[in-house]
């Protein structure tokens, strides 16, 4: 397709701002990624995004589309020494039971975030219309008299005194959770969009280590899964040659420990003994290091009755996912199709039909996320009839799949964004979950967080 669209500016060269610099470049004679860090050639957690840091996982559905983006990507990976595998093929445990393994076909990327960044990155810098400005730092939008329109952004450079403008014709705000849309818009004499929030306080401290075959067994990773009887939860696997990563998770002030007596005593409190005995005597790489994200928090851009044409919002700016359920980046993946979609079928970006769009998108592993959340007593929401009937539901099919392959790749396949939730509700799903609930013990009562200590700052 011919670029015929002039300029297109991407606010935050993280994974959902290269992702839309990816498809914008198929119809834009210039796309510009402004960020103000530097990102190219960086394999590093930066100072913006402080939460790549810790385990990530690219999943199922997310990479499918990573790979129709950036053809051969998973190939160069494995070349580089990322390790891949079945999503259904890992350890998981879930209310301290391992689900039986299942071969799904459903791959998981395990790299460290900020190495896949930076292969994503330089293919996006690759293109030959993208211009990536780093060091730079976004000051305000540019619009017309009124605000109905963005026509491009104020920057300024690293050490420079002046603002520039870059003139666009549309604006994408990928900026994450700190995005200043809502402000912005406000100035501009528009409604900031309406919140839903779901408070977990989830904390996580990570650890590098020098890996050893006996560790994982033969297994990418494992995985003992928070739940309201075992509220704190871990994420171990391998991310590179002789390299592993341990993620501790705990949630509404329950922090695992930065000093490494507390790290380890936190994971010897883990509902299985494997992630303990894998490390209490491994090499680490380097100091455990934090991050707390108090909520998910979904903008809801779609029920706006007004908004500035030439701008849009994607990725974590829209909407902020618990990061255990390992959603972001397939969430921005599906985002940056649904961008694409609209530029092969328009000639500009409908703003409001965009969202409308995204949302029902993001309708699924909202629902995936914030209602899993609601199952601990103590996060604070509105439990819906659906919301309890599906609690009540989950524990029974995961506790189904913990004797039953068929009923774990089935569970992996909605974790994993390829099919719907519904898809668990099906007649040969359902007599294999209602099977097994016969023999289901009584559910252990939900344990009470803890507050871990800390006795290192961050």
């Amino acid at each position: 397709m011919s670029a015929a669209r002039g300029c297109a500016v991407v606010l935050g060269g993280s994974m959902a701002g290269l992702l839309a610099a990816r498809v914008l470049a198929e119809t834009y004679e210039r796309v510009v990624v402004v960020d103000r860090d530097r990102i190219l050639g960086i394999r590093e957690s930066r100072p913006g995004a402080p939460h790549t840091r810790h385990a990530h996982g690219l999943h199922a559905r997310g990479h499918l589309i990573f790979e129709e983006l950036f053809p051969g990507l998973t190939d160069e990976l494995r070349t580089a020494g990322v390790p891949t595998g079945d999503l259904g093929e890992m350890r998981w445990y879930f209310h301290a039971r391992r689900l039986q393994p299942a071969h799904t076909g459903l791959l998981s990327v395990t790299a460290l975030r900020p190495v896949l960044e930076h292969h994503v990155s330089a293919r996006v810098a690759a293109l030959p219309s993208v211009t990536v400005r780093e060091r730079c730092d976004v000051r305000r939008l540019a619009g017309t008299p009124g605000g109905g329109r963005v026509h491009g952004v104020w920057v300024r450079d690293a050490g420079a005194t002046d603002d520039e403008l870059i003139e666009a014709t549309l604006v994408v705000d990928a900026t994450g959770r700190g995005s200043r849309t809502p402000a912005w818009l406000a100035e501009w004499g528009y409604q900031r969009p309406a919140a839903d929030r779901v408070k977990i306080g989830l904390a996580y401290t990570t650890r590098l280590y020098r890996s050893r075959p006996e560790m994982f067994d033969g297994v990418q990773s494992i995985n003992p899964v928070a739940s309201p009887a075992h509220p704190r939860g871990a994420f171990f696997g391998q991310v590179g040659p002789g390299l592993c990563i341990l993620s501790l998770t705990g949630i509404l002030g329950d922090r695992p420990p930065t000093d490494p007596e507390g790290f380890l005593e936190f994971c010897r409190s883990l509902p299985v003994p494997e992630v303990y005995e894998s490390i209490r005597d491994a090499d680490p790489i380097d100091d455990p290091v934090s991050f707390t994200f108090p909520a998910s928090v979904r903008r809801r851009y779609e029920r706006l009755g007004r908004f500035p044409d030439g701008l849009i919002v994607l990725g974590d700016a829209a909407c902020s996912f618990n990061p255990v359920y390992g959603q972001g980046m397939s969430v921005a993946a599906l985002e940056a199709l649904v961008l694409r979609d609209h530029l092969r079928t328009a000639a500009t970006v409908r703003p409001q039909r965009f969202f409308a769009d995204i949302a029902a998108i993001i309708d699924v592993p909202w629902e995936i996320s914030a209602g899993g959340d609601l199952d601990f007593p103590q996060v604070q929401g509105r439990r819906t009839l659906k919301v309890r009937a599906g609690n009540a539901y989950m524990a029974r099919l995961q506790y189904a799949a913990s004797r039953d392959a068929r009923v774990t790749e089935a569970l992996m396949r909605v974790a994993g964004l390829v099919d719907p939730p519904q898809a668990l509700m099906r007649p040969s799903v359902m007599a294999r979950v209602l099977r097994h609930a016969l023999r289901r013990p009584a559910a252990s009562p939900a344990q009470p967080v803890r507050p871990a200590r800390d006795t290192a700052p961050n």
